[in-house]
């Protein structure tokens, strides 16, 4: 064997999915997305490692509104008699 022997690459894939990375544009959407009002939000790393994706995310938000909308109303004070005390 010779010592500087050429290794083949077996390059599977196809022509169309060459991409030229030299004409890339980062950000080209932003703002577009930031015109539109998407809903895009971005986490804090330590947070976003304790979801593992948006669907788990969403569950959590909702239960956390849930508990903000029972305990409101346990704690809301009547508007009647408690006024007049004042």
């Amino acid at each position: 064997m010779k010592a500087k022997e050429k290794k083949q690459v077996n390059d599977d894939l196809r022509p169309e999915y060459d991409f030229d990375y030299s004409k890339a544009v980062r950000g080209k959407y932003y703002k577009h997305i930031l015109e539109e009002g998407a809903n895009v939000v971005m986490l804090e790393p330590d947070i976003a490692k304790e979801f593992a994706d948006s669907a788990a995310v969403n569950e959590a938000l909702r239960s956390l509104l849930n508990l903000t909308r029972t305990t409101r109303r346990l704690t809301k004070r009547p508007n009647g008699r408690a006024n007049e005390r004042r």
